[in-house]
């Protein structure tokens, strides 16, 4: 049973922001209680004002930012009037907290090695020896495949989902009291979805450690939270235990909230469509250099030989784990990363062409990346943002790009008058947005998508993928859509590409591949993600 006192109490909260003589309050009147051991989920849209809550407990928010009102108690303690000194105690020690972007919130310049040791060694003291096995413990709890190599590296030689399970490492490397996890899901991949949400939940149990769970993931907050708080617009609307508000909500926000999901089937693209993009042999292998003479010893086999075509005008679907290597074979298509073997695009060869030769296919090969605030410079504006890629192409004048801007951003559902503003006093969904309006505004023929809905609540995702549809009709855009939610790529791709380790494991037609999976891999992919909502998926290990 949780203690009588709260471990966490937030009373009337508010947040505003300012900025010149404009104010903008982000949060209102929130109240939010939360005992030890217990999980409590905050759920809403983007913008909805769910992280400016958390980063408050945390004392997180930047300069511009104040308090109006309000009061967060944690085991009694007042933080928002502790002292800089306390607040630094009780960070990563007392509470710990995953963010919601990973390489953002790691260093780029040290290993994975010394970011989790600095942790150790700043709150507990540890020897070299102690801390470097401690290090290697938290990160084979983590799942991260092959621990001791992973040491010397870096955050961007990892992929997404292994940025983010070194964040969930170092969250728990100090076996906090409270852990506040911001989306500690959104790039991973179904099945270690369950495995680390699960790892979570051991150790809340092992440490009686109460969770506050962000998430637009709604399916998660039902198997895995006890109480949801839901938000809008600043304000906390409803507050029930899980099963009472998944049955019986009782707010038409929260309603609403519950009936989004991405449907629908992709859309028509001629079945005898030209080839836009060929791949023969495709390879990107990454040397593994040891020794005084740093002589290469093995190769990292990032893609081993991929081989596909994607006629023009339709959706190509790329699924599985993390380190797959999903992001890497997009990178090679955009030849922003070395590769051999065969590469064209419209019939042109890639492969012999230098950086300066590629410059004018840049325009019709676009790219939205994974993490929208990493992809976006904090020093420009969202107009500046947008419109860089139309003065680096020399199209138009000043004020038809800003026109070009201004269309772009109220295709992506944003409010024009946002290209005055700076990336960071958006959320994570409407920065991913401001993302897709840069990539569209310069009207390509190739979509790269990469996790393009990973930070986007049900709701928006929905909105995007409709919006992808539809650009895709008027315009004959062609996507490759790399993902690890497999409802979102059902409903917006013709067919799908499983990777593993580097290779397709199997491919085909989307629904086709779904009801039939061969390879136990795939089989375990899809039941991970659709459960019994395709009564013809194969069961494991039958044919």
């Amino acid at each position: 049973m949780p203690d009588a006192r709260p471990l966490l109490e937030i009373n009337q909260l508010a947040v505003a922001f300012r900025q010149g003589a404009q104010e903008t309050h982000a949060v209102r009147g929130v109240s939010l209680t939360l005992h030890a051991g217990e999980t409590l989920a905050l759920v809403g849209e983007s913008g909805s004002g769910k992280s400016v809550t958390a980063h408050s407990i945390m004392r997180l928010l930047p300069a511009s930012a104040h308090h109006p009102s309000g009061s967060i108690h944690f085991k009694g303690e007042e933080l928002l009037q502790a002292s800089d000194r306390r607040i630094r105690q009780i960070r990563g020690s007392e509470i710990g907290m995953i963010f919601q972007e990973p390489m953002t919130s790691l260093n780029p310049l040290h290993t994975i090695e010394k970011q989790l040791g600095e942790m150790l060694l700043l709150h507990q003291g540890l020897s070299q020896t102690q801390t470097r096995s401690r290090v290697l413990e938290l990160l084979e709890q983590v799942e991260i495949p092959h621990p001791e190599q992973r040491l010397s590296a870096y955050p961007h030689q990892l992929s997404g989902g292994q940025r983010q399970r070194v964040m969930i490492a170092m969250a728990l490397a100090n076996e906090p009291n409270l852990l506040i996890a911001d989306e500690p899901t959104t790039a991973l991949d179904v099945t270690v979805q369950e495995q680390v949400l699960q790892l979570i939940q051991r150790l809340q149990r092992k440490l009686g450690m109460a969770l506050l769970l962000i998430t637009h993931d709604l399916g998660i907050v039902r198997q895995y939270a006890e109480r949801v708080a839901v938000m809008t617009q600043g304000e906390l609307v409803e507050q029930e235990a899980t099963e009472t508000l998944f049955t019986a909500p009782q707010h038409p926000y929260t309603q609403k909230l519950l009936d989004a999901e991405p449907s629908g089937a992709p859309a028509t693209a001629p079945e005898a469509a030209p080839p836009l993009i060929e791949t023969e042999d495709l390879r990107v292998w990454f040397p593994i250099q040891r020794g005084l003479l740093k002589r290469t010893v093995d190769h990292v086999k990032a893609v081993d030989g991929l081989s596909f075509t994607l006629k023009r005008g339709h959706s190509l679907g790329v699924v599985g784990e993390s380190g797959s290597g999903k992001s890497t074979l997009g990178l090679a298509l955009l030849k922003l990363i070395s590769s051999t073997g065969g590469l064209r695009f419209s019939g042109k060869d890639l492969a012999p062409l230098t950086l300066k030769q590629m410059k004018p296919l840049r325009r019709e090969m676009q790219v939205v990346f994974q993490d929208p605030y990493g992809s976006l410079s904090p020093r420009m504006s969202v107009g500046q943002i947008v419109a860089e890629g139309l003065e680096v192409h020399g199209l138009g004048d000043p004020a038809s790009r800003e026109q070009q801007v201004i269309q772009a951003l109220e295709e992506v559902g944003l409010d024009p008058e946002a290209r005055h503003r700076y990336p960071h006093e958006f959320s994570g969904g409407q920065r991913q947005r401001v993302a897709i309006a840069r990539a569209l505004v310069l009207e390509p023929e190739f979509l790269l998508l990469d996790e393009p809905t990973s930070s986007l609540d049900r709701s928006v995702q929905a909105q995007v993928i409709d919006l992808l549809r539809e650009l895709q009709r008027r315009r004959q855009l062609t996507y490759l859509f790399i993902s690890h939610d497999l409802k979102v790529v059902r409903a917006l791709c013709h067919e799908i590409l499983v990777m593993k380790e580097g290779v397709v494991v199997e491919s085909g037609p989307t629904e086709e591949l779904l009801h039939h999976p061969k390879q136990p891999y795939t089989q375990a992919l899809f039941r991970a993600a659709f459960g019994k909502e395709i009564p013809g998926l194969t069961a494991p290990g039958t044919t």
